[in-house]
């Protein structure tokens, strides 16, 4: 029997390998690389060519949707898998809208993450039983809509900001100038109509984007 590849990313050790053992346990699985932040995700699945990538989204430096993003603007057939303790429609929109396949909480992986990596395998998408109703709820709720609103690169510098990166660290994670950085700084602030960092960190915590 030919085993579905993995590339498992998550920056916690311990974590990776209780999912490796996790995977291995089961006759056609098995995990071929893994990878502690964005960049080294990217990276390794140009080297190993997974069959399916199981992504943490809270990684130093590269967050885990911009790597996601990266690995699937260079090959959009890549299989995606991520996993995460967000459980949130913001997060969750945003991975789906990527072409992200599958999306799972670490609250409940230990007990779906087989079953989850065969469907994202063979290209059905898959979501946490416990995720479903956030694909059914309407978007009422007008700092939601806001945040929904973000562009794709907004959005992952609001991530990085209210993480409590500088806009200088932001602009090195993402390969960008200060100045473009400044600059996306203030467009989300214009956008979400919210001046300062404690504001914006205040409304990430209340979506659930970042844990208090």
């Amino acid at each position: 029997m030919n085993k579905l590849s993995v590339l498992l990313c998550d920056d916690h050790e311990v974590v990776r390998a209780g999912y490796r053992r996790l995977l291995e346990s089961t006759p056609d699985v098995a995990v071929t690389a893994e990878a502690v932040d964005g960049e080294e995700a990217c990276r390794k699945y140009q080297e190993a060519r997974p069959d399916v990538v199981i992504m943490d989204l809270n990684m130093p430096g590269l967050g885990g949707l911009e790597a996601a993003r990266r690995i699937l603007s260079r090959d959009p057939g890549a299989r995606i898998l991520v996993f995460s303790v967000h459980e949130n429609e913001v997060m969750l929109s945003r991975a789906l809208s990527l072409g992200v396949l599958g999306y799972i909480s670490k609250r409940s992986a230990s007990r779906v993450m087989v079953e989850a990596v065969r469907q994202v395998a063979a290209g059905r998408i898959y979501v946490g039983q416990e995720l479903v109703p956030l694909l059914v709820r309407h978007g009422s709720n007008c700092e939601l809509s806001a945040v929904a609103a973000l562009s794709r690169r907004e959005f992952e510098v609001f991530r990085l900001l209210v993480d409590g990166k500088s806009v200088n660290d932001i602009a090195g994670v993402l390969a960008i100038s200060p100045k473009t950085a400044g600059h996306h700084v203030t467009s989300i602030k214009s956008k979400l109509d919210i001046p300062d960092l404690v504001g914006l960190t205040r409304l990430a915590i209340r979506l659930g984007i970042i844990n208090p």
